[in-house]
């Protein structure tokens, strides 16, 4: 594995006030579209299958990547766009929106309050090797709480009910038996199967494993030092674009594979530096 940071210094074109800019733009578009699917949720989803009969999408899914793509092209029609449903575009400016539309579908599926919309700007092209998000915000719609970054410019968390936003920090702790971990699962059987397995390895090494259903929402949580670590196999850009820059912004890393290309058996871990490394190196092993 490898740590894959933001670069150390924005590209050229991307200055610190565009930079400000565009985490702006990203709260403003996924406070709208968690505001949409908190509100108009229908009693009925209708749901459809996707990759599997347990991996779905629904109604709310595509309604609210559809007002994304409408609100970015009112505020960035110039931007490239690319999201979980389909939804993609070509821009001009070497920006592209990388969007999930809700993050959490299955949770948002029961009605249970773990998901959230997530929306990055990412430089580069998504999943190609190199691309790197560079202002990004997740907002969890339920619990009316959103986290934001912008490379270089440190990460943020807004409460509920207009709570001042306060700047979040990975946590300090370096023990990997004492660590509080997050995870994830496909939704293919036989990848289930494998991380199955994996979870024996790791859940008798740290202090707990919790699964809650929104890989955005888990790499914010340690981003916030509301959890220790995190890892997954499988993640799509949409899926940890805004997250990945949020836990790095709060002093954290990501690690993750070396080469793009198909999703299936692609780990992603992150951290603070310690815990990062010493889980990279069990789930090696």
């Amino acid at each position: 594995m490898s740590s894959l940071p933001p670069p150390t210094q924005p590209p050229r074109a991307l200055d610190p006030a565009l930079l400000a800019q565009l985490e702006r733009v990203a709260v403003t578009v996924a406070r709208e579209a968690a505001s949409l699917v908190l509100q108009q949720r229908p009693a009925r989803l209708d749901p459809r299958a996707k990759t599997s009969a347990t991996d779905v999408v629904t109604v709310m899914d595509t309604r609210s990547e559809e007002a994304i793509r409408r609100r970015l092209r009112e505020l960035r029609p110039e931007d490239a766009l690319l999201g979980e449903e389909g939804g993609a575009s070509i821009g001009s400016t070497g920006i592209t929106w990388v969007v999930d539309p809700i993050d959490g579908t299955t949770n948002y599926l029961y009605d249970l309050p773990l998901y959230a919309v997530s929306v990055a700007a990412a430089v580069g092209s998504p999943p190609a090797l190199g691309w790197r998000p560079v202002a990004g915000a997740v907002v969890a719609a339920a619990w009316d709480v959103c986290w934001s970054a912008h490379l270089g410019g440190g990460a943020r968390r807004q409460g509920p009910g207009g709570v001042p936003v306060a700047a979040v920090h990975v946590g300090g702790g370096s023990e990997l038996g004492q660590a509080l971990v997050a995870t994830g699962f496909g939704y293919r059987p036989e990848r289930r199967a494998v991380q199955a397995q994996v979870l024996t390895r790791v859940l008798p090494q740290v202090r707990d494993i919790r699964r809650l259903g929104s890989a955005a929402v888990d790499l914010c949580l340690v981003a916030d030092g509301r959890m220790d670590a995190y890892f997954e196999t499988g993640l799509n850009p949409w899926d940890l674009a805004a997250g990945w820059l949020v836990v790095t912004e709060a002093g954290g890393v990501v690690l993750g594979p070396d080469e793009p290309g198909e999703n299936e058996a692609k780990l992603t871990v992150a951290g603070n530096p310690v815990l990062a490394a010493l889980l990279g190196d069990l789930l090696a092993h």
